[in-house]
C-alpha cells in the first residue's frame, strides 16, 4: 500500500484516524544510524511501525524493527512523543492518519540485516551521511532528538 506524507501543507487531506505507532532510534556499537529506506514512500527512516492488539508497546517496537530489519532490539529508552496535527499521511486505501508516533531508544541485541515487504533497503549510516538522505521532516525530527541524548523525553 503506498502512502504520501503531507507536512505543514494547507492542502493536505482531512486525517480520519490516528492510529498508535513505534519508531525506534537503534545505534551499533561505532555510533552509526540503522534506517530503512521505504517501500511505500521511498524515503529513509527510522524503523517502525503499528501496535498491535494484545502487545504491548515495547514489544511492538523489537517486532516491527526485526520484520523491517531483521534486526532484534532491546528497548533502552524513550525519545518522545510526535503528534503533530500537519503530519498527514494519506494510503491508497482511503485512511487518512494524524502523526502519532512515539519513538524510542533501542540496542541491537541480535539478528542480520535484511529488507522485507516494508523496506527495499536496510542499512547502517554514519551520522555525517545522514544530511544527503532523503529523510521525512518528522523523521529528521526524531533522529536529531536521539543524537541530542535529552534527559527528558519530547512530546508535542
Amino acid at each position: 500500500m503506498a502512502r504520501v506524507d503531507y507536512y505543514q501543507d494547507p492542502n493536505a487531506p482531512q486525517a480520519n484516524s490516528i492510529v498508535v505507532a513505534v519508531t525506534a532510534f537503534i545505534l551499533d556499537e561505532t555510533g552509526r544510524l540503522l534506517l530503512i529506506r521505504r517501500s511505500d514512500n521511498d524515503l529513509y527512516a527510522i524503523p517502525g511501525g503499528a501496535q498491535e492488539i494484545g502487545e504491548t508497546i515495547s514489544e511492538t517496537v523489537v517486532r516491527e524493527v526485526e520484520e523491517e530489519t531483521g534486526i532484534r532490539v532491546e528497548v533502552t529508552g524513550l525519545i518522545g512523543i510526535y503528534t503533530n496535527p500537519e503530519h498527514i499521511i494519506a494510503f491508497t486505501d482511503g485512511e487518512i492518519r494524524q502523526e502519532f508516533s512515539i519513538c524510542f531508544r533501542a540496542r541491537p541485541v541480535g539478528g542480520e540485516l535484511r529488507t522485507s515487504d516494508e523496506s527495499k533497503e536496510v542499512l547502517w549510516v554514519e551520522p555525517d551521511r545522514l544530511d544527503s538522505l532523503n529523510i521525512h521532516p518528522a523523521n529528521r525530527l526524531r533522529i536529531q532528538h536521539g543524537f541530542e541524548e535529552r534527559t527528558e523525553p519530547y512530546y508535542a
